[in-house]
């Protein structure tokens, strides 16, 4: 099906979250774009009207960084099986992350990944370019107006990928025709406290050490290197899964989505699992929220939130990464780091939503508005008109159990299972069709390719 027969939709009776307001409007969908907003529009023809029932409409989610394993790790999860959790629940872009096997290191690996996506991702989608110690000139063809940006991991995480080389950081962050996106924790750091740690738990290891392990300080000293070069070199930065408070505060107070095209030079993002689970939790889900950087004390949770309100962090993500059961299930030092999140991170915040500890608007801003500014991406992330139909309609009263029989990640469990959530994601629209509704996917057509202004 091509965008110019794609079935027309009228949504009626909705309450818009969009830009820093809740407006009570109708949205006409027309080969996938938003063609029309208004206070009346059922007079005209649409081939599906959905009548919103005063439920909340908010624009797509954009979730800036996922693991979806493909290729070369389909045993914990594909493009499609996660792009359709992800749809499920709200979420209707990704931005997908280069340490698959083999890693996206090479222009024609990065394309294979397009290629795949193409044919199975119900989501809309973006690679990114990976950089390591000795790919300079294939991150220096990347194309700034087709690829999301180029990837650093300046700590080793999940896979072999690790830019730990001075001199070629220097040389990335001055030439890079793009925005740079980096995992910050200080690999010497971590390998001496792993070093350490190891020496004191040979054996029986508790998992709350991994907070220790991968500690504040290596989170903040990556940072702080990440953002002096950013700054000597004018480099667009954006900085991943911030962890501690004392990160926190090294951003600018400005507002995430400013009224011109350019974003902040320096910008962050929050991952749900950092706001949701704090270092307490490790009693009682153990491997299951290990992840990198680590989940951390419960003030550094309290002050990531406050930074995500006073726009020092710009936007929230999941971090989506799914490992097997089993593989979790392994001792500490052999369990694999990531958790699978991106089904319900749009719940997660409809709970603090509930806990009166945020507003709507500000959900849709830093979940929507502010990721297509810091990615500047081609009319997506905002409810206006002539922009691309990513539409997601949210009950904010009926109510989401997480449970092991309707989690869709192909991994099969979730970090959250026994959580009941106030809110639930009846429709999602992609690119101006509805692949989602009340439990039921459409998969007669794929998400389109995200392009940028650049």
């Amino acid at each position: 099906m091509t965008l110019d027969h794609a079935p027309t939709i009228l949504i009626i009776n909705a309450q818009v979250v969009n830009e820093g307001k809740i407006t009570a409007a109708d949205v006409f969908v027309k080969a996938g774009m938003i063609e029309k907003i208004g206070s009346d529009l059922r007079h005209l023809k649409a081939n599906r009207v959905i009548d919103a029932g005063a439920k909340f409409l908010f624009p797509g989610v954009i979730d800036d960084q996922v693991h979806f394993r493909e290729p070369g790790l389909t045993h914990k999860a594909t493009i499609a099986s996660e792009a359709r959790a992800a749809v499920a629940g709200g979420t209707t872009s990704f931005m997908e992350m280069p340490n698959t096997v083999p890693n996206a290191l090479t222009q024609s690996l990065l394309s294979d990944k397009y290629d795949m996506a193409a044919r199975t991702s119900l989501a809309n989608y973006s690679f990114f370019m990976g950089a390591s110690n000795d790919n300079y000139e294939q991150v220096m063809r990347t194309d700034p107006r087709t690829i999301c940006g180029i990837k650093i991991f300046m700590g080793s995480s999940t896979g072999s990928m690790l830019v730990d080389d001075e001199a070629v950081l220097e040389r990335l962050f001055a030439n890079a025709p793009m925005l740079i996106a980096t995992h910050c924790e200080d690999e010497s750091t971590v390998r001496a406290r792993t070093e350490m740690f190891r020496g004191l738990y040979p054996d029986a290891v508790p998992a709350d050490i991994h907070a220790m392990v991968r500690n504040e300080e290596a989170c903040l000293k990556s940072t702080t290197l990440a953002m002096s070069l950013a700054k000597k070199h004018r480099t667009r930065l954006h900085i991943l899964h911030i962890s501690t408070g004392e990160e926190s505060i090294l951003f600018d107070v400005a507002p995430s989505t400013p009224t011109t095209n350019q974003p902040k030079l320096i910008t962050a993002e929050a991952c749900v699992h950092h706001l949701w689970f704090d270092a307490r939790d490790y009693h009682s889900l153990g491997n299951l929220i290990k992840c990198n950087p680590a989940i951390k004390a419960a003030q550094h949770k309290e002050k990531i939130f406050q930074a995500l309100l006073d726009d020092r962090i710009d936007v929230i993500a999941t971090d989506h990464a799914p490992h097997t059961w089993a593989e979790k299930q392994q001792p500490y030092w052999n369990a694999p780091s990531g958790l699978p999140l991106v089904q319900h991170a749009l719940n997660v915040m409809l709970e603090f939503y509930a806990q009166g500890r945020i507003s709507l608007p500000k959900i849709a801003q830093k979940m929507s508005h502010a990721v297509a500014d810091c990615f500047q991406i081609d009319r997506r992330g905002y409810i206006r008109e002539g922009y691309w139909a990513d539409l997601v309609l949210v009950d904010i009263n009926q109510q989401t159990t997480v449970q092991k029989d309707n989690v869709l990640y192909q991994c099969g469990w979730s970090p959250l299972e026994g959580t009941t959530f106030q809110s639930r994601v009846t429709h999602t629209i992609v690119s101006g069709r509805l692949v989602y509704a009340n439990g039921v996917f459409d998969e007669s057509a794929m998400g389109e390719r995200l392009a940028f202004i650049r």
